[in-house]
């Protein structure tokens, strides 16, 4: 476990007899010793842009946010375990601001997490440290950018570092970022579940990118509107140590009041160099100017290291001031010897290893889960409300609603076993996302869930960064994460296709699917059947899943498979099939149930029919129906998912042959005449499917016209 420094609470504990005069001198030489690390960090920054592949760097925004960070890490407030990032118990730091990714880098360098070497040849393609942090960079736990999303990360840290093993989470964000809608629904939820645990630092210095001296948005009074949401306030002079130093202390040290901390830290942008030209957003620093920079951050470096010796000599060698003051300087890496010259920097050797790899498979009595009645219909809720109160016996399966549990039946399965474990994020779903990006990185079975629409398509594609993040270096030969350190959250979409009826077109989940298609490493999965759902959730419980999206129906539905059925991703089920099949149907969701009726009306004309439940895309099985030469019918209550995806085998196994028989595939979906998606409106379940020809009378018409014009 790794202290860097002893704080003025944890002196007064050491030596308890210190008067107030020799308090303050021990604050005062602590106060210095900061400043020589700021140099040291800002040096290291600095580097970087002179050894980065676009020898760029994001300035401004770096170098305001270095006083404040280097605070925090040398300053003994966190609690960490430089070997094992990953271990639960330790404070947890989220950099939201992503573009200050340099200063963080450089302090995680010269702590141990990775070699100095790293720094180098920056936002190259061969490189670990990018543009924005993520999890390639050993020590860092999700990808974030500027873009509002780390504070909620760091809030579902906080929710569960009330659990034991207790921790605090600590976030740096940007005033910038703030203007993102996102933040505040954070800042709404962690005050009134009363995060005591989690402390923000605003960095805030004034600019943005398009301009780097003034906010786009007038910013109010910060400290004051965060205080009128609950929170306990800090407004600090971050153009020195002082303020920084004593608010967190207050935090990390003082009694706790059930309210979350921030700690408006007031600066500008590229706030402690010497030129005005790191002041904007991003720079390429000239070799000259960055030689000029370098060599008058080495001369006030020197200057401050002077100050803390004068303070030091002026102490006895016996006192116990001088004493703490020293230990205070090696926790902060800087030498107390000659072996690099006294107060010269000491870079941490790297202590970050491998670290264990996570059994993610979730414990559960299988003799406990519901068994379903083939001759009964079920919700959706209902199903997974039975089946996690058998799953979430296990303390790593987590849920977070957004006001719509009712639909899900998370809240009321889980919170039967762990209410604590069973959150609401209310009317705020890219907080409910990255609450749960939260649990996941912390080794829990996270689930979350709200209506297909309502999902957030840029919080999505920033978890599944950070997911293919973590797979990348859990493969790498080098990599710090091991088996197991994947994300293992699922999103359970709500109301999928034809599902939310009445609702109108903003609540329809006709377009979901095709639209989250294009996010990578996205498990997409519709639902037929409540034997099937609770498969699926055996399945998930298995573990290192990933990013699943299950959609399911909002209303009961009949059960279609037998309770020995067992799910697979990316397989098909052949439903009904016989030797004289002259057609085959595939579908869906609630769509099956349509298309097992239709193939009942097409017996009794004469044409047997081949129906497939496709839940997830099975591109064998898909090659094989087309290759019996078969019409084909794609009937699905949405803008095409698995017809798309179709084409899109076609393609990869391309061949005349096959390419020519196209005229054999028919599609029935909520594509408009002319092939363009939209969106649907208002009406009833009836009404939709016979609108867009899904009753199974219209799908066994265009399946008995198919094959009499064969």
């Amino acid at each position: 476990m790794s202290m860097p420094v002893l704080s003025t609470a944890v002196s007064r504990s050491v030596s308890g007899d210190l008067s107030l005069h020799r308090e303050s001198v021990y604050r005062e030489g602590i106060l210095k010793l900061l400043a020589i690390k700021d140099s040291d960090i800002r040096i290291l920054t600095l580097e970087q842009s002179r050894d980065a592949v676009d020898k760029g760097l994001h300035s401004g925004g770096a170098f305001s946010a270095i006083l404040p960070m280097v605070t925090l890490f040398y300053g003994g407030f966190l609690r960490l375990d430089i070997e094992d990032p990953t271990r639960r118990g330790q404070d947890i730091f989220t950099l939201s601001k992503g573009h200050a990714v340099a200063a963080m880098a450089s302090i995680y360098a010269e702590l141990g997490y990775f070699s100095a070497d790293v720094l180098k040849n920056s936002r190259s393609h061969s490189s670990l440290l990018n543009g924005h942090p993520g999890p390639v960079l050993p020590g860092v736990h999700i990808a974030t950018g500027p873009m509002g999303q780390g504070i909620g990360v760091a809030e579902g840290f906080a929710v569960a570092g009330k659990r034991s093993p207790r921790f605090d989470s600590y976030c740096m964000v940007g005033d910038g970022e703030l203007q993102e809608g996102s933040c505040w629904e954070v800042i709404m939820y962690a005050s009134q579940h009363n995060l005591e645990n989690l402390c923000v630092l605003v960095d805030r210095n004034h600019g943005q990118l398009d301009i780097h001296d003034r906010m786009l948005y007038p910013m109010p009074p910060l400290a004051d509107v965060f205080r009128s949401f609950g929170w306990n306030a800090f407004n600090v002079d971050a153009t020195g140590f002082d303020g920084v130093f004593d608010a967190l202390t207050a935090f990390r040290y003082g009694p706790r009041n059930g309210r979350p901390t921030v700690i408006v830290c007031n600066s500008k942008k590229g706030f402690g160099a010497f030129s005005d030209f790191l002041n904007k957003h991003k720079v390429t620093v000239p070799d000259a100017l960055f030689a000029q920079e370098v060599e008058m951050q080495q001369k006030q470096r020197a200057a401050r290291a002077a100050e803390f010796r004068d303070l030091l000599d002026s102490l006895p060698g016996n006192d116990s001031v001088h004493e703490l003051l020293l230990q205070a300087a090696a926790g902060m890496n800087l030498a107390v010897d000659d072996s690099v010259g006294f107060l010269g920097q000491v870079m941490s050797p790297v202590l970050t290893k491998r670290v264990p790899p996570r059994d993610k498979q979730i414990r559960y009595d299988a003799a406990a889960l519901p068994k379903l009645d083939r001759n009964k219909s079920y919700s959706a809720a209902e199903v997974v409300t039975a089946g996690m109160k058998v799953f979430a016996r296990d303390p790593r399966v987590v849920s977070i609603d957004s006001d719509l549990a009712s639909t899900s039946g998370l809240e009321s399965g889980i919170a039967a076993v762990d209410q604590a474990r069973a959150l609401n994020a209310g009317v705020a779903e890219a907080n409910m996302m990255l609450m749960s990006e939260a649990f996941g990185a912390l080794g829990y079975n996270a689930w979350c869930s709200t209506f297909c629409p309502f999902f957030n398509w840029q919080v999505l594609r920033r978890i599944a960064v950070g997911h293919q993040e973590r797979l990348e270096t859990m493969e790498a030969a080098d990599g710090w994460l091991s088996e197991g350190h994947g994300l293992d959250i699922t999103f359970l979409a709500t109301a999928a296709n034809f599902e939310t009826r009445t609702n109108g077109a903003t609540h329809m989940g006709n377009d979901d699917a095709t639209t989250f298609d294009a996010v990578a490493h996205l498990k997409i999965i519709d639902v037929s059947c409540p034997q099937q759902l609770l498969s699926i959730m055996k399945w998930v419980m298995e573990g290192n899943k990933g990013l699943v999206y299950v959609r399911v129906m909002r209303t009961p539905s009949a059960v279609l498979y037998d309770g020995d059925y067992e799910f697979e991703y990316s397989k098909g089920y052949v439903l009904r099939q016989s030797e004289s099949d002259r057609a085959i149907v595939i579908s869906a969701g609630r769509g099956v149930h349509e298309a097992l009726g239709a193939a009942d009306l097409c017996e009794k004309a004469g044409v047997n029919v081949m129906v497939v439940d496709m839940p997830s895309v099975d591109d064998e099985l898909l090659l094989r129906l087309y290759e019996t030469g078969l019409p084909i019918f794609f009937a699905e209550q949405n803008n095409g998912y698995l017809w798309q995806n179709f084409l899109k085998v076609l393609y990869r196994h391309r061949d005349s042959a096959r390419l020519d028989s196209l005229n054999r595939v028919f599609t029935v979906n909520t594509l408009d005449a002319d092939g363009n998606k939209q969106f649907i409106h208002s009406a009833t379940y009836e009404e939709l499917v016979e609108v867009f020809g899904l009753t199974p009378a219209k799908i066994a018409s265009a399946v008995q016209q198919a094959v009499a014009g064969d």
